[in-house]
């Protein structure tokens, strides 16, 4: 089963293209890697699976993108309803400038939920399917802003997850940290998979080996190949795509 499927993707930003024909589905239930150099188009790439180009007044973009079957560039899709399903992480942790509990709650309470009760149900298993709960259990009332920055970014993490999305994007997300940090996210997205789609963006090709099931390799906006990360790696189609993995450039 796919969770997106992308169809002839075409995307400008004023009169530079940014993506050229992209075709891939992204399978359910797995994590995807997007690999290739600076500037090749793979984090504009991750943007259009929420939209979130759409923020930009000159982005012109051709082609579908289906979730679950539907056109998220259709009229009639809201754009905000869409983001409650498909959850992103950005490269640099930026949690709110409020209360851990309070950056947690945040996206319930946009959504409607205002008991108590509810609301500490979803920060207490937000924060430990981020594998945070035992380290801020404790100083919930505490600013946001006073973990460590590998804290940082697992609660930007939970605050994703507490909207229960069917899919977390993540888009360079253990660049900025340290080793163990680093570790402790890639175990997250690992046992994230179990019940989320995780498409993430990462220059570090030992991450993707680690970590993802299927890697797309983007070059000068193209999508040049696709396959289970294994075979990707180890036995890619194209030329290009060996030459990449193999750190001939890039």
């Amino acid at each position: 089963m796919n969770t997106f499927e992308v169809v002839d993707l075409n995307l400008w930003y004023g009169s530079n293209q940014a993506l050229r024909d992209v075709r891939i589905d992204i399978p359910a239930n797995r994590v995807t890697a997007l690999i290739g150099p600076s500037g090749c188009g793979k984090s504009t790439f991750l943007r259009t699976l929420n939209r979130m180009n759409d923020l930009i007044s000159t982005v012109r973009i051709e082609g579908s993108v289906l979730f679950n079957g539907r056109d998220i560039y259709a009229p009639a899709t809201d754009a905000a309803e869409l983001r409650k399903h498909v959850g992103m992480v950005f490269q640099k942790a930026n949690p709110f400038p409020m209360s851990i509990y309070d950056n947690i709650a945040y996206g319930p309470r946009v959504h409607g939920m205002r008991r108590k009760s509810e609301l500490d149900t979803v920060v207490e298993d937000s924060l430990r399917r981020a594998a945070l709960w035992d380290e801020v259990s404790d100083r919930l009332k505490k600013s946001a802003l006073s973990l460590s920055g590998g804290q940082q970014q697992r609660l930007c993490i939970a605050r994703a997850l507490a909207v229960h999305p069917e899919v977390l994007l993540l888009d360079e997300s253990t660049s900025a940290l340290d080793p163990i940090s680093t570790g402790q996210i890639e175990e997250l997205v690992g046992e994230l998979k179990k019940d989320y789609t995780v498409v993430m963006v990462t220059h570090n090709m030992q991450q993707a080996v680690r970590v993802s099931d299927h890697a797309a390799f983007f070059l000068l906006g193209n999508l040049v190949e696709f396959a289970p990360t294994d075979k990707l790696f180890n036995n890619p189609d194209d030329p290009k795509t060996a030459d990449y993995v193999s750190g001939r450039f890039g």
